[in-house]
């Protein structure tokens, strides 16, 4: 059971937070990881360039589903060492009943980079 946290923040902590739309590039296998994951490649545009990700979303999604989609993620989070792999940004999804990742994404096409807010 997920526990809510309601502390509140203000609007300079949220601010903080880039959230942008990027679009998947490629997806690889990730054996090493210690729950099912994918290794992303994602672009997020001129200003932030291409990211990498690991991301826990083998239950919902297939590799080919995935090239080209565009998601939320958050870019300024420090780098994470995962295995071998280096993750650069927090891909965003919502945890759906059966524990698996829902992606986050726009509804429409938008242009890579564009900030959330």
């Amino acid at each position: 059971m997920t526990t809510i946290n309601t502390s509140e923040i203000t609007w300079n902590d949220f601010a903080k937070i880039e959230m942008r739309v990027g679009t998947i590039l490629s997806v690889n296998d990730f054996p090493e990881a210690n729950k099912p994951a994918f290794q992303l490649t994602i672009d997020f545009g001129a200003e932030i360039g291409i990211r990498k990700s690991s991301a826990q979303i083998t239950q919902r999604y297939e590799k080919v589903d995935l090239v080209n989609r565009q998601i939320v993620a958050v870019v300024n989070f420090p780098k994470k060492q995962i295995g071998k792999f280096m993750s650069e940004c927090l891909v965003l999804g919502s945890i759906g009943n059966e524990g698996e990742v829902i992606l986050l994404s726009p509804d429409f096409k938008v242009e890579n980079g564009l900030r959330i807010g």
